[in-house]
């Protein structure tokens, strides 16, 4: 198995981390696990500190945090998650054996938000089968990547918006880009505070919009008059 360091950005997650870094942990074993943190005003760090094996310090941005994850970790494997999902079981031999094909440049896992409401599964679909049609995905997919793609790429770009799917775009272009079945299990705390038929019609607008190349600041605009929650 190729060595792989996992790259989580935060700010302000001190209500969650711990039990995040605990899950990981459980099911990653001894992976190099970096926390980036964006200047928490919290206790995000302390509570970081004993589950993870180092904290690094960014600008609030989470391309700068992400990149700068990047260039600290030992990993020849990237592998982007956010601080509110859960890892399915067998993640680490699922990577493995999606990057066994030499030309495989990175992937991605389908998400599922844990609630049984029909919209959550709506937004599971869309998140899917949209994505395939529109060829782009976001960051809650738990991106992954050899590190010479990523750094061949040129990594994160620093814009207000969408900077997973430049990304995605950019990895597509260098080569295979694999969906791994097994699914993310990601938080539905964003969608419970905008309200999940609100803010899943947002993400498939402003995904519509980027498709159309909407220049991003019209995006980022359209995004934070929706997302007044923790999104």
């Amino acid at each position: 198995m190729p060595s792989i360091s996992i790259i989580v950005p935060v700010l302000n997650e001190a209500a969650t981390i711990e039990q995040f870094l605990r899950q990981l942990r459980s099911r990653v074993g001894a992976v190099e696990i970096l926390v980036i943190d964006g200047g928490s005003r919290d206790e995000t760090r302390e509570r970081a500190a004993d589950v993870c094996d180092r904290i690094l310090t960014a600008k609030s941005s989470r391309a700068l945090q992400m990149n700068a994850g990047a260039e600290a970790a030992s990993g020849d494997v990237l592998w982007f998650l956010h601080a509110d999902c859960k890892v399915p079981e067998g993640c680490l031999e699922e990577i493995e054996r999606a990057l066994r094909n030499p030309v495989t440049v990175g992937g991605f896992f389908r998400i599922r938000i844990p609630r049984p409401d029909l919209v959550y599964r709506l937004t599971d679909g869309l998140a899917h089968y949209a994505g395939l049609l529109l060829r782009m995905r976001f960051g809650d997919h738990g991106f992954f990547c050899r590190r010479t793609a990523f750094e061949k790429i040129g990594g994160y770009p620093d814009v207000p918006l969408m900077e997973d799917a430049e990304l995605f775009r950019k990895l597509r272009r260098l080569g295979r880009v694999v969906v791994i079945p097994a699914r993310l299990l990601v938080s539905p705390r964003r969608y419970e505070a905008v309200g999940p038929l609100r803010l899943t019609l947002t993400y498939g607008f402003i995904a519509i919009l980027y498709a159309a190349r909407i220049p991003l600041p019209i995006l980022g605009t359209i995004y934070r008059h929706t997302c007044v929650g923790p999104c």
